[in-house]
């Protein structure tokens, strides 16, 4: 198993309701270690950025309106299969179509606001990873559970 990194933003309606410390409790509580973390506003430019695939679809103004009407909290996690892991944990799109104990199962009803963003893939982590943040801003660590969440040859 790989050990991998993914992007995940704590959308403005998660800031909005008060639940980045729920999320990020969720996160840390499966395992997967927190290697950066911030707060910022997204622009309009950056947004175009992140969502370049779909900046020339019809729903992309909306997407922008939404993502950059209020503060994010960007994050990058590690650990086995993060990116999977992740994607499990945040459940589907839809909040009102995502299983109970999933992010959007427990806090969702909306398809557009949907609480949290992750990387869908290794080369999207790869791609918007450094959008959001600079090489120093990521902390290699080790930490002293790490032992406990997986087996050496899990890891």
């Amino acid at each position: 198993m790989a050990t991998e990194r993914s992007l995940i933003l704590f959308k403005p309606d998660a800031v909005q309701r008060r639940l980045c410390g729920e999320l990020l409790s969720r996160i840390e509580n499966r395992g997967l270690k927190i290697v950066g973390l911030k707060m910022l506003k997204i622009t309009k430019e950056l947004s175009a950025q992140h969502y370049a695939e779909h900046v020339e679809k019809p729903f992309y103004p909306l997407l922008e309106e939404f993502i950059t009407s209020g503060p994010v909290v960007a994050l990058v996690v590690e650990g086995p299969e993060a990116i999977s892991v992740m994607r499990g944990m945040m459940g589907s799109t839809n909040g009102r179509e995502s299983a109970p104990g999933t992010i959007r199962g427990d806090f969702g009803l909306s398809r557009q606001m949907n609480l949290i963003h992750g990387s869908d893939g290794p080369d999207a982590a790869e791609r918007e990873i450094p959008i959001y943040f600079n090489p120093e801003e990521l902390v290699e660590y080790e930490t002293t559970l790490g032992d406990w969440v997986c087996a050496d040859d899990e890891r």
